[in-house]
């Protein structure tokens, strides 16, 4: 009886044993008295081989003109080969097609020819099939894994909360509505009302790792209308500096396991960051624009490309690929009604984002817990205190200082994997024109 191993186990450990592997059929090369299988599991890739001499001359023809991308089982004999490209390879014995593929495949796997995004997307469950897509999404798990450890570690517990909601933590504007047993509900766009009422209820650190939604009509390679956003918030804080400390704390973790604990993953996708030797560098938002200024770039506002310029002129002066745009003024963070006023100039928030190469990844900074002020700022902003009722009520009874921050994954994984579209590393992304597949 042969052992069922995966492709990734069969080594010149293994030499001479006999074992069973199931996996894609990558590809075939037929030749008169020979046929070679390159076959493909999540593990790794091996080639099976098929000698004619040996094998009945039906199960010969019948093996070797076996659809590609069909799914296959092989059994056979482990040898060490110097001519295979990972050092070993199969004497086949027997061939069973477990799923046999149709004919012609709608896009390539190992091919060179380039298919339109659109079609990749249409047909992603062969796209991931391709190596770097496959890495990708690899890349992201990690990123997940290392996400949780860090807050884990420093005392953060994950909560979940609602994504049917009856308000928007930021408006209107940008909520899809839903038909809620004959109400109108809407699917969250952010987690941020609920996280600030977990400090109220004195869980102090919490974070959650989940999808949001936004009705934004963005046609970009940035945005996505359903995405995955990590959530953190903590009590008892003194400013936005403890907020972005602990932000700079945790990509630096996710970056530096990358590197130790996934070397070959960082250089199959060519994953290399500039970090600082120092921390971050931290510049005021009127200060970005006097740099644009100096750099001969006229913007009145950081829109996204004034972000792009940017993140070129930091890299260049302090090889950074990570900096923070700080105190945002109202008027540009004017969605965030929550946002902390500088007690030095009420024109101005404590308000951060965290820049990666150019694109905006983390807005944050610490919230406003008192409530007098709180609806003073719900007012100025234009919003109805009556649709945040029970979002107050937590403030009515002790409400610790608090802050934190939204994390956008999907943008984070982007910028790591170098991808040009951030629906490439979005599983089955959904856009204004994509609810599909």
């Amino acid at each position: 009886m042969t052992k069922l191993v995966k492709i990734g186990d069969v080594n010149d450990k293994i030499d001479g044993n006999e074992v069973t592997i199931r996996g894609f059929l990558q590809d075939t090369r037929a030749l008169a008295k020979v046929s070679f299988l390159i076959i493909r599991d999540f593990t790794g890739i091996i080639q099976a081989v098929i000698k004619k001499d040996n094998t009945e001359h039906d199960k010969f023809k019948e093996w070797s003109s076996i659809p590609r991308e069909s799914v296959i089982e092989i059994s056979g004999t482990v040898k060490v080969s110097s001519e295979a490209k990972s050092g070993v390879e199969i004497i086949t014995k027997n061939v069973s097609v477990l799923s046999k593929a149709e004919i012609p495949l709608p896009i390539g796997i190992v091919d060179k020819v380039d298919v339109e995004f659109d079609t990749r997307l249409n047909n992603r469950f062969l796209d991931v099939r391709k190596e770097r897509n496959k890495d990708i999404f690899v890349t992201r798990s990690y990123v997940y894994k290392y996400i949780r450890e860090f807050l884990l570690d420093n005392g953060f517990i994950e909560i979940d909360t609602p994504k049917l909601v009856s308000q928007g933590a930021e408006g209107g504007a940008t909520l899809f509505s839903v038909d809620y047993f004959g109400k109108k509900a809407y699917l969250a766009q952010s987690p941020q009302l609920y996280k600030q009422m977990a400090m109220a209820a004195g869980l102090e650190k919490v974070f959650e790792l989940a999808h949001a939604f936004r009705a934004e009509p963005s046609d970009t390679v940035r945005h996505v209308t359903e995405f995955t956003s990590l959530d953190v918030e903590m009590s008892y804080i003194n400013s936005s500096e403890e907020v972005m400390n602990l932000l700079e704390k945790m990509t630096l973790y996710v970056i530096n396991n990358l590197r130790n604990k996934n070397p070959n993953l960082c250089e199959k996708l060519s994953i290399n960051v500039d970090l600082p030797q120092k921390e971050y560098p931290k510049i005021t938002y009127s200060e970005c624009l006097k740099i644009l200024s100096n750099e001969g770039f006229n913007f009145n506002e950081i829109d996204t490309e004034a972000e792009k310029k940017l993140g070129d002129i930091i890299s260049k002066k302090y090889r950074s690929d990570f900096f923070f745009i700080t105190e945002f003024p109202v008027r540009v963070k004017k969605g965030t009604f929550y946002a902390m006023r500088l007690e030095n100039n009420k024109d101005l928030t404590g308000y951060f984002d965290l820049e990666f190469r150019g694109m905006e990844i983390t807005s944050g900074g610490q919230r406003e817990h008192r409530i007098d002020k709180l609806l003073l700022q719900i007012e100025e902003a234009g919003l109805s205190k009556d649709s945040f009722k029970d979002y107050l009520n937590s403030f009515r009874y002790g409400m610790p200082s608090h802050g934190g921050f939204g994390f956008g994954v999907d943008r984070f994984v982007q910028q790591l994997v170098n991808a040009s579209n951030v629906r490439e590393v979005v599983m089955f992304p959904r856009d204004r024109y994509r609810l599909i597949p």
